[in-house]
């Protein structure tokens, strides 16, 4: 199954990004550090070719912290400044315009070596939809300038925003690319809440995130809804099927004959998992 997904703000916003291109100094990158992989936009590489990237793993406070320093030591290799944040609380924002000069260096050097003043860095910022630009950039200038929200899509247009007086970034709306390959990409997405549940059946949705958690991260899904046994065969559909019955009983979802539904289970699983009541996990990792 390939999966389609390329509204038209989307197709307008990739135009505009290259249009601006000629302005920018670097590029910031933002990743969900649950799925860095995931939600990093294979388009991004061929519009960007060539400029300095910062990549920015946001929202580390969800994701599994060993899985997140393997992600650190992948795209250090890949010759990338990387970072961990939580754009919600400020963790790490700081280091964000520290780690741009840093990056920028041998051209600020350059800069002033011809008695040029340096002018404030103009960086990009470029990731999908819901994993939090706007909260970062209202994080970095220190006010609610970018519009916020927890569905994707919020942001439709490009603004100009200003850092103190060394940095001005440039803010533009999440782009998906135009379809999902691998189909489980685009599970790992609607998983986190990144694409609207309407692309994927909220069913098959959970289904997948049951069947990787109870996989890797059993024992946090077993505490919160008080489950007994673990699957044995993780590819047997009726043992995942089994754990999500025992999810709804947990949680209610009975109706008429003693049958569970699966639906309101399957809702109020994803629900709990976005909000970080399972504890941490990464959906994964890279070696």
């Amino acid at each position: 199954m390939t999966i389609q997904w390329f509204p038209g703000h989307m197709t307008k916003a990739r135009r505009q990004i290259q249009e601006k291109l000629g302005l920018i100094d670097l590029v910031i990158e933002l990743l969900d550090a649950r799925l860095p992989l995931s939600s990093r936009n294979p388009m991004i590489d061929e519009i960007l070719a060539g400029k300095p990237r910062m990549i920015v793993l946001n929202k580390s406070d969800l994701a599994d912290p060993a899985v997140t320093k393997e992600w650190l030591r992948f795209f250090k290799e890949e010759g990338h400044g990387v970072l961990e944040v939580n754009a919600s609380t400020g963790q790490g924002i700081k280091e964000i315009p520290l780690k741009a000069k840093e990056l920028l260096k041998e051209k600020i050097d350059r800069q002033i070596a011809k008695g040029i003043r340096p002018r404030a860095l103009r960086a990009l910022i470029v990731g999908i939809p819901n994993v939090g630009k706007s909260t970062l950039i209202n994080r970095l200038a220190g006010k609610n300038i970018a519009v916020t929200g927890d569905r994707p899509g919020v942001t439709k247009g490009q603004q100009w925003i200003k850092v103190g007086g060394e940095m001005e970034l440039l803010d533009t709306p999440g782009i998906l690319w135009p379809k999902f390959e691998d189909q489980n990409v685009g599970y790992r997405l609607a998983v986190t809440g990144a694409i609207r549940e309407e692309i994927l059946n909220v069913e098959d949705i959970a289904f997948f995130a049951v069947k990787y958690l109870a996989k890797y991260y059993w024992p946090q899904l077993k505490e919160r809804f008080e489950l007994e046994e673990q699957p044995q065969d993780f590819d047997n559909p009726d043992e995942i099927v089994a754990v999500m019955e025992a999810i709804g009983r947990k949680r209610g979802c009975i109706v008429s004959g003693g049958r569970i539904d699966l639906t309101k289970a399957s809702g109020i699983l994803l629900r709990e998992l976005r909000a970080g009541k399972m504890g941490r996990y990464s959906m994964e990792a890279p070696y």
